[in-house]
């Protein structure tokens, strides 16, 4: 990126001047000078563009580990008022609709299963289906998937895929409101009908990980982690179904736009008004959506429970949070000294609140919400938590992940994924997937670095620093 031509705020907040002629809100970007010179121009670009749509509150943002992705950049946070004409663009939301990380706390140390760490990896990835198109052994008939849409992981729950209390560490307790199943086009739901339960391909994995390092004692406490202790992460969403809505509702949005004479600065921007009947058709099938990621993380964790326990019979895995980072949320926010009800999309972004926010979980209602930072495979993970500064700086955001540094195609140029998967198994990673070109695209190298991330996260004031995690068995499609 161009530091030439943003304005430095403080030492990790940087913004764009706004020329005479031009009329747009604030942008704000996180991040410290090296981690902003590494990024693209068209993260600018891109955020800039955001700051052009009709009713956005406050500044349009990106998180530390931004990176260019369909209409804004990937990292992007920016917040609505339907009151003031706001709107609703699926390019703000992200084409995986929902995707996110469970993350699972056992009661195990690593030197209980090390010795059996490649049996366990090996269950593990016979157990989880992965890769592009993998089906699962739950198949759903088409008015039992509109179910899991308006039921989420609650649905799951309540047909054996878990326990009741894995629903009080899920954002809304496992099922948003506002699903309409019927704005799901018969064309998603068939893409979904044998794919609830299954991970997926690209950046989603599921991973074993050892508790590596604490930075904060008292909320490592609240979240149950200590040094040692053998964690899961699951990082998928709403496969097939989220990827056709996106798709589908572009269109639907863009001829939206032409039809209310919404200006759209970039085509990738197809929005409409959140009170418009398109905007709303797109946000009953965007939470059908969420609901089904919800469920689909809800039964990979059944699974991986299952798999366990053929290796550890008394192992137990409690979800420590599971949150998402493609999402359009309707949340209180105070704006200029009062409550304003506002549209937040954070794509590929975090939901980040602190401590005392009344939708937390009681037990981690001092410390804030758990936010999972996921690392690509050999290059760990971190569990944060939101801070009460958060809300004022970014309407409790943060980043979700390191970020890609370079295209898959970049990646592929560059690496082997046999070799790829050989090294880290000499470092005590293992790696399983179905594909050796897709374990190169996700190679360490082609992200940014997370540890990085993570500091800058944590001085920007957005999350602050938990736990690391390092990854001892990764599952890929």
């Amino acid at each position: 990126m161009d530091m030439s031509r943003l304005e430095r705020l403080d030492e990790y907040r940087w913004s764009v001047p706004l020329a005479a002629s031009e009329t747009r809100a604030p942008v704000c970007l996180y991040g410290s000078e090296p981690l902003l010179a590494s990024m693209d121009d068209k993260v600018l670009e891109q955020i800039t563009n955001v700051a052009r749509l009709p009713g956005l509150v406050g500044a349009a943002m990106t998180m530390p580990d931004a990176h260019w992705g369909y209409g804004f950049p990937i990292g992007g946070v920016a917040a609505f008022d339907a009151e003031q004409g706001g709107i609703i663009s699926a390019g703000g939301v992200g084409f995986d609709i929902s995707c996110g990380i469970r993350c699972l706390r056992t009661n195990l140390v690593i030197t209980d299963i090390l010795p059996q760490m490649k049996m366990l990896a090996d269950i593990l990835f016979h157990t989880i289906p992965a890769g592009v198109g993998e089906e699962g052994e739950l198949k759903l008939a088409p008015a039992e998937l509109d179910r899991v849409l308006a039921g989420g992981a609650q649905w799951a729950v309540k047909h054996g895929y878990g326990v009741a209390e894995d629903l009080d560490y899920i954002e809304e307790r496992g099922q948003v409101a506002g699903a309409v199943p019927e704005n799901v086009s018969d064309h998603a739901k068939k893409r979904q009908r044998g794919e609830m339960g299954t991970l997926g391909s690209g950046n989603h994995y599921l991973e074993v990980q050892v508790v590596d390092r604490i930075y904060d004692t008292e909320a490592a406490q609240a979240f149950g982690l200590y040094e040692g202790q053998v964690v899961v992460s699951i990082h998928c969403g709403s496969r097939g179904l989220g990827h056709q809505i996106g798709t589908e509702y572009l269109i639907t949005l863009a001829k939206a736009a032409s039809r209310l004479g919404v200006a759209l600065p970039d085509r990738e921007l197809a929005c409409a008004p959140i009170n418009s009947p398109e905007g709303q058709q797109y946000i009953g099938a965007m939470n059908a959506a969420i609901n089904c990621a919800l469920a689909n993380r809800q039964i990979l964790a059944h699974l991986t429970r299952e798999a366990f326990a053929r290796i550890v019979p008394d192992a137990r895995l409690e979800t420590l949070f599971d949150v998402s980072h493609n999402t359009c949320k309707v949340e209180q926010h105070k704006v200029d000294g009062r409550q304003r009800t506002l549209h937040v999309h954070r794509k590929g972004a975090t939901r980040a609140f602190g401590p005392g926010h009344p939708a937390l979980p009681e037990r981690y209602r001092a410390v804030g919400q758990p936010v999972i930072i996921g690392g690509s495979m050999g290059t760990g993970s971190y569990v944060l938590a939101g801070t009460r500064e958060s809300e004022t700086r970014a309407w409790s955001s943060a980043s979700h992940g390191a970020g890609r540094a370079m295209s898959r195609h970049q990646a592929l140029r560059r690496w082997s994924g046999r070799q790829l998967v050989d090294e880290l198994a000499e470092r005590g990673i293992l790696i399983r997937t179905r594909s050796m070109r897709g374990a190169a695209e996700e190679a360490p190298g082609a992200y940014k670095d997370v540890d990085q991330v993570a500091e800058v996260t944590e001085q920007s004031g957005l999350a602050r620093r938990v736990a690391f995690l390092r990854p001892k068995a990764c599952i890929k499609g």
